[in-house]
């Protein structure tokens, strides 16, 4: 089996080459050339060939336990690089840090509609929905700090798994057909708690971002356990479609080890995308940007626009939702189940409506 980091320095070659040779500008290959041409490439996404849509709408969860993995890092890039090349995303941030708000350019502070008033107060979720800064087709749903006391609040609540499903069907169900989200994305806290389950309940697949060391994989199989018991219990339809690889360091043979345990063991749930240390990727929210916007041309930004794309042709043909044998917590359809009206997305720059 090649292993992670020639996969990952083949992919960047081909990347290059290919954009030099559709640019005219083969013979221009030092790195500083190579670096300007990718950054190129993504601030005019809006020029290419957008991301295929899926054939109904992907409600995603983004979960891991142990922090400092790349779950909101993953969040945020994906959801832009998605947007950026064609497709409605709606970010969710679940996390009462809020960090994925920060990186979106969304305001957080107390006091501004969040996804908190949603789960605990009266608010839908149209009413906390803001623009980002990076696309508009990037909606995002910021968390504020009142969202660290939710998790007792929401302890006498009827039904408190379910809060944020019904927020998200209730939402999308109120939006014309041509502008409801291609992709949900909900970031999650590194925990497993009340908020992770409501995130794990709402969604219909999880992604898990595991970083390539060691201690990542030490609480992987708790929170495929507990993914087990909501599939039991909550959510029937929820299921670990994709994994992806973050913060590879090409230079230690421990990256190439854990990527490769966790290729045998996973197959082809492990996204062939490959995402490096970055130094960019860790500056960008600093800025209230993502790696996309903050550096174009970075190994990091290159990465998750291939991871995305990747994500993106995954959903093309996936298997209808059926759900009639679960517990039924709502007379509307589950999200997933809906299909988006357009067969493909707005190649240009986010004409339609949001």
């Amino acid at each position: 089996m090649t292993d992670p980091g020639e996969r990952l320095r083949s992919s960047l070659a081909a990347d290059q080459s290919s954009a030099a040779a559709s640019s005219g500008m083969a013979d221009f290959d030092s790195p500083i050339a190579m670096e300007a041409m990718r950054a190129t490439r993504v601030l005019h996404a809006a020029d290419q060939e957008p991301f295929p849509a899926p054939n109904r709408i992907r409600v995603i969860t983004i979960a891991n336990q142990k922090g400092g993995v790349g779950k909101t890092t993953s969040t945020v890039n994906l959801g832009v690089a998605l947007a950026l090349y064609g497709l409605r995303t709606l970010v969710i941030d679940l996390d009462p840090q809020g960090n994925a708000s920060t990186a979106l350019g969304v305001e957080h502070t107390v006091g501004t509609p969040s996804v908190y008033d949603a789960l605990v107060g009266d608010s839908s979720l149209a009413d906390v929905v803001h623009p980002t800064t990076a696309s508009p087709k990037l909606l995002c749903v910021p968390a504020t700090i009142d969202l660290a006391g939710a998790e007792i609040e929401l302890v006498s609540v009827v039904a408190r798994e379910h809060r944020l499903r019904r927020s998200i069907e209730a939402y999308v169900h109120e939006l014309p057909p041509e502008q409801r989200p291609h992709y949900v994305l909900i970031d999650c806290p590194p925990s497993l708690g009340l908020l992770t389950l409501n995130a794990l309940v709402a969604g219909d697949e999880v992604l898990i971002p595991i970083q390539c060391e060691y201690y990542a994989l030490e609480g992987l199989g708790q929170l495929l356990n507990n993914i087990d018991l909501v599939r039991q219990h909550l959510n029937p339809g929820i299921a670990v479609r994709t994994i992806l690889l973050t913060m590879y360091d090409g230079r230690t043979k421990l990256a190439d080890q854990v990527a490769d345990e966790v290729r045998n063991h996973f197959g082809d749930v492990v996204l062939p995308a490959v995402i490096p240390r970055n130094v960019r990727v860790s500056e960008a929210p600093g800025y209230g940007q993502s790696v996309l916007t903050y550096d174009p041309g970075s190994r990091g930004s290159t990465s998750y626009v291939e991871a995305a794309r990747q994500l993106a042709e995954r959903g093309v043909d996936l298997p209808p939702v059926d759900r009639s044998a679960g517990t039924a917590h709502s007379l509307a359809p589950p999200v997933a189940a809906l299909s988006v009206s357009d067969g493909g997305p707005t190649a240009h720059g986010g004409q339609d409506s949001q």
